[in-house]
């Protein structure tokens, strides 16, 4: 992008006396003048235990800054609770949020003409959202995880914010009562953090370790154990040290640490946001990534990671067994990553990883001699349902094949409702629709939908097909990301109850089983619906969002 950007532009001259004295309201020096300046931007708010923390953590970044020579300026930006947020309108807010979020960021740093960027992150689309504003402003930068929470624990048993989902599940099919479902929502989430299985938060933290963007050990430590506070000191002192090297992200982001990324995301069964984000993020940094880069990275990738939802552990029992480093030492021992890719520490993925001790004897990662599975998770399906692609994640999936019969729901409101009166069938495939990116709009995630349907003991039964989204925490025959979406006239608006929809991973298809004259009368029928809103972020965001596809980024053109 133009235009060059330096904090001498700001505070060198003497038309710059106005600035100077700006600054100096606010307590700097001179001294503090002349140094480079840093942003430090975190999402932290009170709308999530996600990001509540961040201000404090802002500050150790900003000690990291400064005892290494630069002048740190804090600056906040938004961030949405997916789980608050979660099952109503307001998850039409989430996806659009890691927009405003690059662009509040982009804006910040443009405006200030700050030399550098520590970004803070926390809840799901703050992640990819901060990383996106380091690529396109291409300055010096260090990308700092907030944190996974602890899991609760329930009678013996690590529990997530999912199974509080899967329980209201339970609930409303009368195999748990109220009183246990209470207990399990009040011992789920025991702090601050994020969301704790290897769902989006906890795979993008993954990914910016894997592609280069944050230090080695940045992703497992919870945020509230103190090794949290030590990364974010270390990770403000690394931009510093940027500086002076003028390592760019332009210089970190290649191809090659995209495929890295795509592989620790495989390797971790990590979420399908992941799939989104990465493509989101390869278009901020000039690379060309698409479905086939993911396939073809997939498929040579073993899944060596029992994580839930698919698995049995959470972040922090990775953490105890050494984190994402002793997953990457161990793909990149056996040729599965670009070792001589450039990080922020300046050195490279192997340098990085020359240092990572042998783990522990463990059940939670295997070697890639003897995977979980001998490809990866993060599947990529084509068909007549979804010609442009879909996606699908088959950790802890059972079946590679399924075959049955259209339910279709407009809204995810309307499919919840049906499900949770406990009104869908053994063989039924729930088809919600119009919740794509321009539709929706803001492509929402089901995982209120996926996790009752689980509860009550359908996550083997049933399969259900949208142009929305899923959490990183569903699990089941779940397939999302449709594209063409049903707002542009995709085959996915086209399908009626009673249609014949057929899904194979093992084949990577998705197909509706109507003859295509029947289809293309269909289509001459077909209009689109009236846009869900008219005005403000969301219709902003309904009118510039490209397909699934692609990220489903904004663009002006």
């Amino acid at each position: 992008m133009s235009g060059t950007i330096s904090s001498r532009n700001v505070v060198e001259g003497t038309a710059r006396a106005p600035h100077r004295a700006m600054y100096k309201a606010m307590g700097l020096t001179d001294e503090d003048l002349s140094r480079q300046f840093v942003g430090v931007s975190h999402a932290g708010n009170e709308a999530t235990p996600c990001n509540i923390h961040l201000p404090e953590l802002a500050g150790e970044a900003k000690r990291g800054v400064s005892d290494s020579g630069a002048t740190p300026r804090e600056f906040g930006t938004i961030a949405v609770s997916d789980g608050i947020a979660m099952g109503h309108e307001g998850m039409k807010s989430s996806l659009i949020s890691r927009e405003v979020i690059a662009d509040s960021i982009e804006l910040m740093m443009r405006a200030h003409q700050y030399d550098g960027i520590v970004g803070l992150a926390g809840c799901d689309k703050s992640l990819p959202g901060t990383m996106m504003a380091m690529a396109r402003l291409d300055l010096p930068a260090v990308f700092v995880y907030g944190g996974t929470i602890m899991p609760g624990i329930l009678d013996g048993r690590e529990l997530t914010i999912v199974d509080v989902y899967e329980a209201v599940g339970a609930y409303d099919a009368g195999s748990l009562s109220a009183e246990d479902l209470k207990n399990i929502e009040n011992t789920a989430c025991p702090n601050a953090g994020s969301c704790g299985g290897m769902f989006t938060a906890n795979t993008m933290a993954s990914i910016s370790e894997a592609i280069g963007l944050a230090l080695p050990g940045n992703a497992s430590p919870p945020a509230e154990d103190p090794r949290r506070a030590e990364i974010v000191y270390r990770s403000g002192a690394a931009c510093a040290a940027l500086l002076k090297s003028g390592i760019r992200p332009s210089d970190i982001l290649t191809f090659e640490a995209f495929e890295n990324a795509i592989t620790i995301l495989n390797a971790l069964g990590g979420s399908t946001n992941g799939i989104l984000h990465l493509l989101a993020l390869a278009g901020e940094a000039d690379i060309h990534l698409d479905y086939t880069d993911f396939e073809r990275i997939r498929k040579k990738t073993p899944h060596l990671a029992d994580m839930k939802p698919g698995g049995s552990y959470v972040m922090n029992s990775l953490d105890k067994v050494g984190g994402i480093p002793i997953v990457m030492k161990a793909l990149l021992r056996h040729g599965l990553l670009h070792g001589d890719c450039l990080t922020v520490t300046g050195h490279t993925i192997s340098e990085n990883m020359e240092s990572v001790p042998p783990p522990p004897p463990n059940q939670i990662v295997r070697g890639p001699e003897s995977p979980l599975h001998p490809s990866g998770t993060a599947v990529i399906l084509h068909g007549t349902l979804a010609p442009d692609g879909a996606v699908i994640k088959t950790a802890g999936v059972q079946m590679s094949r399924f075959r049955g019969s259209a339910r279709v729901f407009d809204r995810e409101e309307h499919a919840f409702e049906v499900v949770s009166h406990g009104d869908i069938d053994e063989g039924d495939v729930v088809v919600i629709r119009y919740e794509g990116p321009k539709g929706g709009p803001g492509m929402r995630e089901m995982l209120a939908t996926t996790a009752a349907l689980v509860g009550q003991g359908l996550g083997r039964k049933v399969a259900l097909v949208t142009d929305g989204r899923f959490s990183g925490g569903t699990r089941g025959f779940m397939v999302g990301h449709v594209a063409p979406e049903a707002f542009v006239g995709g085959p996915i608006a086209l399908v009626r109850d009673g249609d014949p929809i057929s899904i194979d991973t093992d084949r990577g298809t998705i197909d509706l089983e109507v003859p295509a004259e029947e289809m293309a009368g269909r289509l001459e029928k077909w209009s689109p619906p009236t846009p869900n809103y008219t005005s403000g972020a969301l219709a902003k965001y309904a009118a510039l969002a490209g397909s699934a596809a692609r990220g489903a980024v904004t663009r002006v053109a």
